[in-house]
């Protein structure tokens, strides 16, 4: 009897998550979809699913910034493995996505065949990279390293305050926000300049600008 599996379908464009639901279906044939169409619904879907056995995430959904959603998911639940499907196809944005600790990359442009594939092979416990992109990806610096082993050693509430410290907002603010204290987001303010390695807001803002990722151009 096949195994059946549940499967976390990320990404804002309807007609490109019934693709993905249709690659699905046919890599695995007995199959559970969940699907999320901002950060903050994949937030919700992964708490509500935590027996998930992949995420396929777009890196470009309202509520991301670059790999922010990758590291969050990877912090949040790193037992469920994420692919990231997107338009960006530069192999340093692919590189970067393995490095923050991606199962795959699939580029959007790939035919359902080979997105099944990727699928398929990933629940067996593999990595998938684009075969022709693979023997050219840069080993990744030390100091890349460094910062993807802070950036998971935040937790989730940290993580959602130092998104919002990118977007401009203060302490108060971001109380607001997240229904908290302003002694509360002080703490975590604290706690994500140590673990960055950083000494002021501003540092850690630029830092976290490290994890955007330039949006895929649009053909005319």
């Amino acid at each position: 009897m096949a195994l059946r599996h549940k499967i976390i379908v990320a990404d804002d464009h309807p007609l490109f998550r019934a693709a993905l639901q249709q690659a699905v279906r046919q890599a695995l044939s007995d199959v559970e979809i969940v699907e999320a169409d901002t950060l903050d619904g994949v937030h919700q879907v992964v708490a509500e699913n935590p027996d998930a056995d992949l995420i396929l995430l777009d890196l470009h959904m309202p509520g991301a910034h670059g790999f922010s959603g990758l590291v969050f998911l990877r912090g949040v639940n790193p037992g469920i493995p994420v692919v990231v499907v997107s338009g960006s196809e530069d192999n340093h944005v692919i590189r970067r996505a393995m490095d923050y600790g991606a199962s795959g990359f699939i580029p959007k442009s790939s035919s359902l065949d080979t997105i099944a594939e990727a699928i398929a092979q990933v629940i067996q416990g593999e990595v998938w990279i684009p075969p022709e992109v693979a023997a050219n990806l840069d080993e990744i610096s030390e100091d890349e390293a460094r910062f993807a082993e802070a950036l998971s050693s935040l937790t989730p509430q940290q993580f959602r305050v130092l998104n919002m410290l990118t977007e401009g907002l203060l302490n108060k603010q971001i109380a607001y926000e997240l229904d908290v204290s302003e002694a509360t987001i002080k703490a975590h303010v604290t706690a994500i300049l140590r673990k960055l390695g950083v000494h002021s807001r501003t540092q850690a803002v630029i830092a976290a600008k490290r994890l955007e990722v330039d949006p895929p151009k649009v053909a005319d």
